[in-house]
């Protein structure tokens, strides 16, 4: 069944998942998005791709995954030569700028129409127009051959001395806010806690926040370009390592991208346990950030009972998975391991006990004055504007948008789970809390569940690479929010292209909505009750 009410000028094309992939003219391009976005679409990830060498249309592409009730589309834009060129997306879907910000910056491909042009991943110490996920860029980069004109770059780790990089980043332009009374802070890049690199730039009139600006990046991996190197049966394990806290969802959505592009089909008790390692991750997510959150509102009582329970919580991990966080437990085809009935049985009588305690510290946390002021009122994205900027994930059901994979698209097991999504409006700080404690409270009945009904059989299957160039996707509900993979296979059954999406990308432009009008002392606790990504945005 093709999407309804999408009426769109080109064929789409079944795939897997359910998925519809199209080729789409330059002419079609922004009309698509723009009925997309009619028909009740967000999107989901904007990504480029050099295809010089492959069979197909074009030397480079422009690729756009969108949701809609029906499932996923995957719309692409073929361009020539060696200055590719695109329409801008930002007006119909404001969280595509950064992400064409991105595309340019790593693969040249310049953004027509776009009102925001300054670097976003380049900090300026890449050599001048080196563009990292060109195909040729490494061999330019070790001759020195940058072209004339042309935005190419080079891989650090086979460039050698070579490498022509800036010792110093560039300064960045930010937006200035001018009037009497109004001063700057610049908080970061490096921060008194351990959190990762990013630059907050403040401008206030005394303690109220009148402009935030984001400067991300700083802890850019090369990733996207690390996972041609490998083999597609060992890319799983680097994209467990995208973002850490959500090793289970990257690796889920990778190794699904993988099967859809094989055809390979995972063995039921592998699915079952997918799910299990999923919802282990959620809830062990939310624990955490439920005591950050109490603790960042002066309730350090909060931190400890939640650091508590959270250390439990991921011992149990261990014990059932071998692996804390579960990480290199999802492989091609199905899992890497098989607990057997006695951690099964101890998980689930896990769950009842943590219940029992996560309901007595709600009660706490409802009913303690001091920290309902704090949260009530602070950071609040309304449900319209949570729905204009395409606020995702947890953050974006605190604001009413109820958008949940396990709900709205049930893979298997999911099916048969009959997931109820925890859904606020006042898009509060409180609400962001409450959407935790709602999760944590179906994750565990979920877990239950999952290890009563844990079906028998084989828990992994071969997976076959199918010599010829295909493509796949994964589309995960994270804990943070939905994570997407993109997978491209040569003919030679090497990886082409492969785009991780992590909902961070959505939602970091909309905290700086979230925290004008608010004190910049509430920062801490606006910025944590989002909690996102660096590493899962920094690829």
């Amino acid at each position: 069944m093709k999407p309804a009410g999408l009426d769109l000028p080109f064929e789409l094309l079944p795939a897997p998942l359910p998925m519809w992939r199209a080729q789409v003219a330059r002419e079609h391009w922004q009309a698509a998005a723009h009925r997309i976005a009619g028909a009740g679409g967000r999107l989901v990830a904007l990504w480029g791709a050099d295809r010089r060498g492959g069979s197909g249309a074009g030397d480079f592409a422009v690729c756009a995954a969108a949701a809609l009730p029906e499932g996923l589309v995957w719309l692409e834009l073929a361009l020539h030569g060696d200055a590719p060129a695109c329409p801008d997306l930002a007006a119909i879907f404001p969280c595509a700028q950064r992400m064409q910000r991105a595309i340019t910056d790593t693969t040249g491909v310049v953004i027509e129409g776009a009102r925001d042009v300054r670097p976003w991943i380049d900090h300026g110490v890449w050599a001048p127009g080196l563009r990292p996920l060109r195909r040729d860029a490494a061999r330019r980069a070790r001759t020195g051959d940058a072209g004339a004109g042309q935005a190419v770059t080079g891989d650090p780790a086979t460039a050698g001395d070579a490498w022509p990089a800036s010792a110093h980043p560039a300064d960045y332009p930010f937006v200035r806010v001018e009037g009497d009374g109004v001063h700057e802070i610049a908080v970061g890049p490096v921060h008194a806690g351990i959190i990762e690199p990013g630059h907050f730039r403040f401008s206030v009139v005394g303690e109220k926040v009148l402009r935030l600006e984001e400067r991300l990046g700083y802890v850019h991996k090369g990733i996207e370009r690390r996972f041609t190197q490998l083999a597609p049966l060992d890319g799983h394990r680097l994209a467990g390592r995208v973002s850490g806290d959500s090793t289970v969802a990257f690796a889920w959505a990778w190794c699904m991208a993988l099967e859809s592009a094989t055809g390979c089909t995972v063995p039921e008790r592998a699915q079952w346990l997918r799910a299990l390692m999923l919802e282990r991750e959620r809830v062990a997510n939310h624990l955490g950030d439920l005591g950050a959150l109490g603790n960042d509102a002066g309730l350090a009582f909060g931190l400890a009972q939640f650091s508590r329970l959270r250390e439990n919580w991921q011992r149990m991990s261990m014990l059932a998975f071998g692996h804390r966080f579960m990480m290199d437990r999802i492989v091609p085809g199905g899992v890497g391991v098989d607990p057997g009935i006695v951690p099964l049985d101890r998980m689930s009588e896990q769950c009842d006990a943590f219940e029992r305690e996560v309901l007595a510290l709600r009660a706490v946390y409802d009913e303690h004055a001091g920290l309902q002021d704090r949260f009530m009122g602070a950071g609040r994205v309304s449900p319209e504007l949570a729905a204009r900027l395409g606020l995702a994930g947890l953050a974006g059901r605190a604001s009413g948008q109820p958008a949940d994979l396990r709900c709205d698209h049930p893979w298997p097991p999911y099916d048969r789970l009959g997931v109820k999504a925890a859904v606020q409006r006042n898009g509060d700080v409180a609400a962001r809390v409450a959407v935790r404690f709602d999760e944590v409270i179906e994750s565990l009945r979920l877990v239950r569940t999952l290890c009563a009904g844990l079906p028998a059989g084989p828990v992994r299957e071969t997976v076959q690479l199918p010599g010829r160039e295909a493509f796949g996707a994964g589309w995960i509900e994270g804990w943070r929010g939905e994570v997407f993979v993109a997978l491209e296979l040569d003919a030679d059954d090497r990886i082409r292209r492969c785009h991780c999406h992590d909902p961070s990308w959505q939602n970091w432009p909309v905290l700086e909505h979230a925290v004008i009008g608010n004190i910049v002392p509430d920062f801490p606790l606006i910025n944590k009750s989002f909690n996102l990504s660096y590493s899962g945005h920094d690829l």
